[in-house]
């Protein structure tokens, strides 16, 4: 029987490691190894780490778990800073995802950048990329919003903003808010095509796809149960004003070509390039 390959010893540094959202198997060997040699170990809730790593058989051998979370991180954060100086290796996970990605970590990951230690990331599992993934919406380009306000009026104000943005949107929301939330969107664009994903990677995963009213009447006035992401396509063109085409077609005329500012304005507006090359050349013979 060949010898088991031990993994080799950590460089010092802050080893961010992403930890399953749901099914225990959804973590990477990479983040095994870092957990079974890291000096230090650090979690926001050490429970958690504790389960997972007895799950994967990796033992503690004698090394504590050191919690740091929203609520201690000014008195613990300088133990790991000061582990850090000592040229050990912290390894340090959130209950579930990857550190810093609405979770805790920016400020460890800060004052490490800051004391001039090193910073790694041990990629995983994550809610808002996997929600992306089966969404299918538009991947191209993305905003991931983190959480919204909770204060309704507040949340109003977030949401329009964010609904606003030229890029398909990552919320995450409360399940027992998830509802107002939709009711929300209804007012601001009822016909935004949404998607509600919720306990992703669990035993109960579920994926809504409709206008928020849709997924709405499908969704307890108590909310639902689980983790719940929200993602909004991105808002649809709108109807190009014909002043202000010609507007920037004046503007491009006086330095390009006219079929130059056509391609220019019609990638700008929205429009048939035809369409924007006969009102430029339209314009070209009024000069």
């Amino acid at each position: 029987m060949p010898a088991r390959i031990e993994a080799p010893r950590l460089d010092p540094g802050l080893y961010l490691v992403a930890t399953p959202i749901g099914t225990a198997r959804d973590i990477t060997l990479r983040a095994l190894d870092v957990l079974n040699t890291a000096d230090v170990l650090a979690a926001e809730d050490t429970r958690t780490l504790r389960h997972l790593m007895d799950i994967h058989g990796v033992p503690l051998r004698g090394r504590r778990i050191v919690a740091y979370h929203d609520h201690n991180e000014d008195r613990q954060g300088v133990t790991l800073i000061e582990a850090l100086g000592a040229d050990k290796s912290v390894a340090y996970c959130s209950d579930a995802g990857t550190p810093l990605v609405a979770d805790p970590g920016f400020r460890l990951a800060r004052e490490t950048v800051a004391a001039g230690g090193k910073v790694h990331a041990v990629p995983g599992a994550s809610a808002a990329l996997a929600a992306l993934t089966v969404a299918g919406l538009p991947s191209d380009r993305f905003l991931f919003a983190g959480f919204a306000p909770q204060a309704m009026g507040a949340r109003r104000t977030w949401l329009a903003e964010v609904a606003a943005t030229d890029a398909t949107a990552i919320i995450f929301e409360s399940p027992r808010r998830v509802k107002q939330t939709l009711g929300i969107l209804c007012e601001i664009d009822p016909n935004r095509l949404t998607v509600l994903c919720r306990e992703l990677t669990k035993k109960f995963e579920e994926v809504m796809r409709g206008t928020p009213a849709e997924i709405a009447a499908h969704i307890p006035d108590g909310g639902v149960k689980g983790e719940v992401v929200l993602l909004l396509d991105r808002p649809a063109a709108q109807a190009a004003d014909a002043g202000d085409v010609e507007a920037a077609l004046l503007a491009l005329l006086e330095e390009m070509s006219v079929r130059d500012a056509a391609a220019v304005v019609a990638d700008q507006f929205g429009i048939a390039r035809r369409d924007a090359y006969q009102m430029a050349l339209s314009l070209g013979k009024d000069r």
